[in-house]
């Protein structure tokens, strides 16, 4: 349920709704939205299938209020007669619509009545109720998916649906607040001020404080609605499961749904959801989070703080749709609570310029292993390691343990390497789910019934992103934040991720350590979300957050990564360095010049002065944010064995002369004070290192 936007329609006073023998005439709220407008008396699913609620119907006492399907077909079990009524009702509006559409392309006009069919379509969800217009609703906000004139059809189902009748809202308010409306609420708009699928919101204001609140009110009728259709469609879920022989749990996925979907119907637990997210989410920069009054919340009644704003569709504000971004991989990922309903009239613009979140009944949870096994499928993704990938769709529960891992790593090949080639950034998660669907089909592919939500929760940010920024890719977005966040969480999970991401056969791979640095830098913190935000120095500044990054704790363990390859890089270095004057003393012998320095280096010495430059350099030139590197090709000559003297000749030459390393110093006194004693203490831990090495060379040699 969503609040409209100020209109610059004449707002209608809020009234107070007198007791018997007693009239109220409340001052009108300036802020007072404009009503919706109602073209008919009677809202069309009231009309169409108020049979489901009306005497003769399953009660609200005798349904369960949580998801329980034995209980709702024990109570259907007994009315087979509403049953086949409904399914009837179902099946003839469908029916009718897809033959119209059949007819249309026959007669070849299938472009002249696009409009009229979409128009048709949108009534006849609204005419068979909430269950099919939440259907809608998860749709309306794909672009790329649907076409523009039947998403602008399904986008009115977000918050413009025909309202019901007042008195009856006004009675249900009454009945579960146990109190006249004029003792809780000294005004409230005559009108509802917005409708949707499951209630209608009010404005009022509270005779206890005087603070403006939203009034939320169930539809009547609702759950009645929503347990028969849920009744029917796990049936027929069944019946496709069996018929099409589909690996995907469909009953499994639509009673996920419906438990989601039964919390939301309890408004109870929506205020509740609300106020953990506003505890998590609240304080996050330009994110506003309602607050909640649970004390007046009933089951069918909530009443939350009224928040002014536009719908984040209509205002194309980009640094919002970033801001999003953050906030939902916060959610998803770090938090494992997540908004599950972010359809775009459930995100505002408020007046002050920060991203509203509405509507907490639908919410999601994200188990840690879940997590992070999503987080370790990112990585192997845009790393290429398709076999560690099969491996995590086991972990994920999208692919069964008895799958074939050889014939799943070279299908997932198939399906993603030319994705990845493209670069992360151009990674369209559509593209990727509906390849995937298509290809992993013989491998009993499925989708997991909590995975379903997380998809339609990124889905639907990707389509509101795409709706003014066709270029937008939510996955592009979201792997700087997984780079940053596999390079700094101290789980143990994630850190032997990490460390088998760096080690390729025991060999430090620093593209791959260079790219996630560089990834990270581009990641929105909340520090950097700030609108118009301007760096007068951005390479400067990128060397900054590396310093800072890997001296604070949070880089704890990647500073003790780099700390162990430079020691390999100086003391391999060290040994160059010996070789080369004792070749230079040599060769002034009159017996000749000894072997070149670079040639007497074994291939593990070698690979590690290449890497200490690649660190040296990484450290002092950090690409800017804008530029983030590419993503890594491993096969490159830089890491094929052996190498060429060339390259060890340039590395060399390199670490004698480099003037890029200037800045890094030069940025030292502006890092924060924790971070400079740090960097005090690494001088003493890398000599401890490369002293140990070389007397483990030492005793090597000599054994």
């Amino acid at each position: 349920m969503l609040l409209l936007q100020p209109s610059a329609v004449p707002a209608p006073a809020l009234r107070g709704r007198p007791r018997p023998r007693r009239r109220l005439v409340p001052p009108p709220l300036a802020s007072a939205p404009a009503s919706i407008v109602v073209s008919s008396d009677e809202d069309a699913f009231t009309r169409c299938s108020g049979y489901l609620f009306e005497e003769g119907a399953a009660t609200e006492s005798e349904l369960p209020t949580a998801y329980d399907l034995p209980g709702i077909a024990a109570v259907y079990r007994r009315r087979p007669l509403l049953v086949l009524r409904r399914s009837l009702q179902i099946g003839t509006s469908f029916g009718r619509w897809f033959a119209l559409r059949y007819l249309d392309r026959v007669n070849e006009r299938a472009d002249d009545m696009f409009e009229l069919r979409a128009a048709q379509l949108r009534r006849i969800l609204l005419e068979l109720g909430p269950a099919f217009v939440k259907i809608a609703q998860a749709v309306s906000s794909r672009p790329d998916v649907v076409p523009p004139a039947y998403l602008d059809e399904l986008s009115l189902l977000q918050d413009r649906i025909a309202p019901f009748s007042n008195d009856v809202a006004f009675n249900i308010i009454e009945k579960e607040l146990g109190l006249p409306l004029d003792m809780v609420f000294s005004e409230i708009t005559p009108e509802p001020v917005a409708a949707a699928s499951l209630g209608q919101v009010y404005q009022a204001r509270l005779r206890s404080s005087g603070k403006i609140v939203a009034v939320k009110v169930q539809r009547p009728g609702v759950q009645a609605a929503i347990s028969l259709d849920i009744y029917i469609l796990r049936f027929l879920a069944s019946l496709a499961r069996k018929a099409a022989k589909l690996n995907t749990d469909l009953p499994a996925v639509l009673d996920e749904w419906a438990s989601s979907l039964f919390r939301e119907m309890d408004y109870r637990e929506e205020a509740r959801n609300g106020l953990k997210f506003r505890e998590l989410f609240g304080k996050f920069r330009d994110v506003s989070v309602p607050e909640m009054y649970l004390e007046q919340t009933r089951r069918r009644v909530l009443i939350m703080e009224w928040i002014e704003g536009e719908k984040l569709s209509e205002v194309r504000d980009q640094y919002l749709v970033e801001v999003g971004v953050y906030c939902s991989l916060s959610q998803l990922l770090e938090y494992g609570f997540y908004h599950a309903d972010p359809h775009p009239g459930n995100l505002l613009r408020t007046v002050d310029g920060k991203l509203a979140y509405l509507d907490f009944g639908m919410m999601g949870e994200f188990r840690q292993e879940l997590r992070d096994g999503f987080i370790e499928a990112c990585l192997h993704l845009v790393n290429r390691d398709f076999d560690a990938l099969a491996k995590d769709f086991v972990t994920l529960g999208l692919l069964p343990p008895t799958a074939q891992k050889g014939e799943v790593t070279k299908a997932l090949t198939g399906v993603f390497e030319n994705a990845v080639n493209r670069g992360v950034q151009n990674i369209s998660f559509g593209d990727l789910s509906g390849n995937l669907g298509r290809t992993m089909y013989k491998f009993k592919f499925q989708i997991p019934s909590y995975f379903s939500l997380v998809i339609r929760s990124l889905a639907v940010l990707e389509g509101i992103a795409i709706s003014f920024n066709p270029k937008y890719k939510v996955l592009g977005s979201s792997y700087p934040w997984i780079a940053r966040k596999v390079l700094t969480d101290s789980s143990p999970k994630l850190r032997s991720t990490l460390q088998t991401l760096l080690y390729k056969d025991g060999t430090f791979q620093i593209d791959r350590l260079e790219s996630l640095l560089t990834e990270s830098l581009r990641a929105r913190t909340e520090q950097s979300l700030v609108r118009n935000e301007q760096d007068v120095d951005s390479t400067r500044y990128a060397i900054k957050q590396v310093l800072s990054f890997t001296l604070a704790d949070q880089g704890a363990f990647v500073k003790d990564l780099l700390l162990q390859e430079i020691a390999k890089g100086i003391d391999a270095l060290g040994v160059a360095t010996l070789s080369s004057a004792t070749s230079a003393a040599a060769s002034r012998l009159p017996f000749g010049g000894g072997p070149s320095p670079l040639t007497s280096l074994d291939d593990e010495d070698a690979t590690n002065l290449r890497n200490l430059y690649r660190l040296l350099l990484l450290l002092s030139k950090v690409s800017q944010k804008e530029n983030p590197s590419p993503i890594p090709e491993y096969n490159s000559a830089i890491e094929k064995e052996g190498g060429s003297t060339d390259e060890l000749a340039l590395a060399l030459y390199g670490m004698t002369s480099l003037p890029e390393f200037l800045p890094v110093l030069s940025v030292i006194p502006e890092l924060p004070p924790e971070s400079q004693q740090q960097l005090l203490l690494l001088p003493a831990d890398l000599t401890n290192r490369i002293l140990s090495r070389a007397l483990a060379r030492t005793i090597r040699r000599l054994m």
